[in-house]
């Protein structure tokens, strides 16, 4: 998983570089708001059946019963195809009001309607990925990924180098196609046991994924209201270039963000579900998967604090400068999600929908307030300032509900590593802001060095001498002293 996600990331930031330098700062505003709106209409009309259904399916595949995992996928596969229908037409009938709520004119609502497409497709296609999760086929996920990021790619850089500004909506609904094709590809390989059910029998099935589908549902609308909220904020107060910058700063954040969190979820996810009863094992699992994602992100999050400048003026142009400011303040952010997304499984796995709404509601308000507040005074930086500040106290308050669900409390070693990693962070900030340019640069690259040899030092102890992965690394010359205990 970590080396499919290394090649989305890679492919990611090509397609990044090409929109940036054919549509400049106001197409990717665009883009990026197009992106949000739909995704929210996705996510309201989806019923958050992927995430259900990973847990439906594993916890049938663990009590190892075959007629239930087939009852499960073939529910559903059709509320998949039910719920992209009905997102499709939601699009349709909500293209007028959001275009004039994001542009102030109705010139965008054809776009928005044929948008809708993406629903449909994406729904498939999601409960495809849902289905080789919750078996914890992680191979084929890996694969699908990768073929789906490459041709995205090729598609993307042909649309837009023939159609410019006019490829937005081919290229969007295209990639939606390319990823549904991508995971097709592979779940046919999927056996099914063949099974019938009647209505009630149907009814039964889809409860269970509606129910806690309906959780997770909240979160991501929460989630994708308060980033539609803040682009449309900073488009009708800044204009589009400054959403531009924002979508930039953001679109890089979050690609290194996917690239660490996506490769450890996709199979933590169901491993947590299979062992959340067993407290004990659970709170070891959760740790184990911390340490692994700091010591993964900590080299990405010094490299882009120390980069910042570089990493903008390769990947978009000059144009979008700014957003070299708005990517370190997100980088704090990014990492107080990788220490606090490990905790947020816990409420999923446990099925624990209460909880997992009421936690979410209260950090998404609290980081909408954050940035009524501060996007008025700082500009874009202010979105940035809410979103850093917003996941400092997440993760203190994941922690505290994590202990009053299952007990849990971070390993002194996690604690350890949370102080030394936060530390360097701060200090590559630090760095960041205060310093000028060259001096900022050299201290930063230093710092990048320093995190990147703890790193590995910490992931060769944990994955043990003979892992091939260790074996790899300790081919490059001195690096097998400095590996050594």
């Amino acid at each position: 998983m970590g080396g499919a996600q290394a090649i989305n990331y890679l492919t990611g930031l090509l397609r990044v570089k090409i929109v940036a330098v054919l549509l400049g700062p106001a197409g990717v505003g665009v883009i990026g708001l197009y992106t949000s709106a739909i995704g929210l209409l996705g996510t309201m009309t989806g019923l958050g059946l992927q995430g259900s259904a990973v847990r439906a399916i594993a916890h049938a595949q663990g009590q190892d019963d075959p007629l239930a995992v087939a009852r499960t996928i073939r529910m559903l596969r059709r509320l998949c195809w039910a719920t992209g229908l009905l997102g499709w037409l939601a699009s349709v009938a909500l293209a007028i009001p959001l275009s004039r709520l994001m542009f102030e004119s109705t010139a965008h609502a054809w776009a928005l309607s044929l948008l809708g497409g993406m629903l449909l497709l994406n729904a498939v296609s999601n409960g495809q990925l849902g289905l080789l999760q919750g078996l914890r086929r992680i191979g084929d996920i890996a694969r699908v990924q990768v073929l789906a990021a490459l041709l995205n790619t090729a598609v993307t850089i042909a649309l837009y180098a023939w159609l410019h500004e006019r490829g937005i909506v081919p290229v969007l609904l295209a990639n939606a196609l390319m990823s549904l094709f991508s995971s097709w590809w592979f779940a046919r390989r999927v056996h099914v046991a063949p099974v019938s059910m009647n209505w009630a029998q149907a009814l039964a099935e889809a409860k269970p994924l509606l129910g806690l589908g309906a959780a997770m549902m909240w979160s991501s609308v929460l989630t994708l209201l308060l980033d539609l909220f803040t682009r449309t904020l900073i488009s009708r107060t800044l204009g589009l270039d400054a959403a531009g910058i924002y979508q930039a700063a953001w679109a890089l954040s979050g690609l290194f963000a996917s690239f660490v969190l996506g490769a450890m979820g996709t199979d933590f996810y169901p491993r947590l579900t299979a062992v959340i009863h067993d407290r004990n094992v659970a709170i070891r699992a959760v740790n184990e998967q911390t340490e692994i994602g700091i010591l993964l992100a900590v080299p990405g999050l010094l490299g882009t604090l120390a980069l910042a400048d570089w990493v903008v003026w390769a990947l978009y142009s000059t144009k979008f400068a700014p957003a070299s400011d708005v990517l370190a303040w997100m980088v704090v952010g990014v990492f107080g999600r990788v220490l606090s997304w490990p905790l947020g499984y816990i409420q999923i796995a446990m099925g624990a929908a209460r909880w997992f709404m009421a936690t979410e509601a209260i950090f998404l308000t609290l980081q909408a307030a954050l940035v009524i507040w501060l996007v008025p005074h700082f500009g874009v930086l202010g979105a940035a300032y809410a979103f850093a500040g917003c996941y400092v106290l997440h993760t203190a308050g994941m922690a505290w509900v994590a202990h009053r669900l299952i007990g849990f409390h971070w390993s002194s070693a996690v604690k350890r590593m949370a102080i030394i990693s936060g530390a360097l962070v701060l200090t590559a900030l630090m760095c960041n802001r205060l310093l000028t340019e060259m001096p900022a640069l050299l201290v930063g690259c230093a710092l990048t060095i320093m995190g990147s040899l703890w790193s590995l030092r910490g992931l060769a102890q944990r994955l043990g001498a003979n892992h091939r992965l260790v074996h790899s690394i300790q081919r490059v010359p001195g690096i097998r002293v400095l590996l050594k205990d």
